[in-house]
């Protein structure tokens, strides 16, 4: 990477960097997916090169897979490490409860299984993505191929009878194709402005015959770690009740930062 970061870059580096401080040698870590995930794993593989810190890596994505690979963190499957000490990832949407929305890049599949084998989740952002209520951002949901516009009726009659103030359903595109996931899938987008019952509406939906899983995560994140522009890291923790506060000092080093596009 060339010149400054933006702020929002800047937010996003200081959330990773100071969320990989909450990981320990021989620790077994789930890897997020995302732009703000990205940084945490070169956060992490500049540990592992300079400081020898020793950690197995389970990603929640290939591209996860590719990079944690490129930056030297040694890479598991999930079934070889059985259970997680840890997993760090992003959020396109959380609230004062740690509830989030996740599946903006497409692995909330594999995002979710990961972080419900972990004993901890810790989620790293920007303060933009906290709200008061979710649902702004749409909530991605994986469909299998088979029957999904079905299925999209299905949802769409479902949330007639939900606490929810929008109710489009989109398939996601790639270019002109449906976006396919990891696992072979597609997502469906659903635009709902607000969503009242939150934890309502993850348990309904996953009734639905040709629906994998939602990117609701109820109850399963435990520290949200918020990075700011200016440098200040807000680490909140659920379980604990705390709130601590931060600032970090960075530079614009060459190793660390080549080549990280969003």
């Amino acid at each position: 990477m060339t010149g400054e970061l933006s702020p929002i870059d800047k937010a996003k580096f200081v959330a990773a960097k100071r969320a990989v401080d909450y990981v320990e040698d021989g620790m077994r870590v789930g890897l997020g997916t995302g732009s703000t995930a990205a940084w945490m794993v070169r956060c992490l593989g500049d540990l592992v090169r300079n400081n020898g810190l020793k950690i197995r890596g389970v990603p929640t994505s290939t591209r996860t897979a590719d990079l944690a690979r490129e930056v030297g963190i040694d890479v598991i499957s999930l079934d070889e490490a059985k259970w997680l000490d840890l997993t760090i990832d992003g959020a396109d949407e959380f609230d004062s409860e740690l509830n989030l929305i996740k599946g903006g890049g497409g692995a909330l599949l594999q995002e979710k299984i990961v972080a419900t084998a972990s004993d901890q989740m810790i989620v790293i952002t920007d303060a933009a993505k906290e709200v008061g209520t979710l649902g702004a951002f749409p909530l991605p949901v994986e469909v299998i191929p088979f029957g999904w516009q079905t299925t999209r009726a299905l949802i769409e009659e479902l949330l007639v009878s939900l606490d929810v103030m929008g109710r489009d359903v989109t398939l996601r595109m790639n270019g002109d194709h449906a976006f396919v996931t990891d696992e072979g899938n597609h997502i469906l987008d659903l635009h709902l402005d607000r969503i009242g019952n939150a934890r309502q509406v993850a348990m309904v939906l996953n009734q639905i015959p040709g629906i994998v899983e939602n990117g609701l995560f109820i109850d399963i994140c435990d520290i949200v770690v918020i990075g700011h522009g200016d440098g200040r890291v807000e680490m909140r923790d659920i379980n604990e009740g705390t709130v601590n506060h931060d600032r970090l000092e960075f530079a614009e080093t060459d190793n660390l930062f080549k080549d990280m596009t969003d």
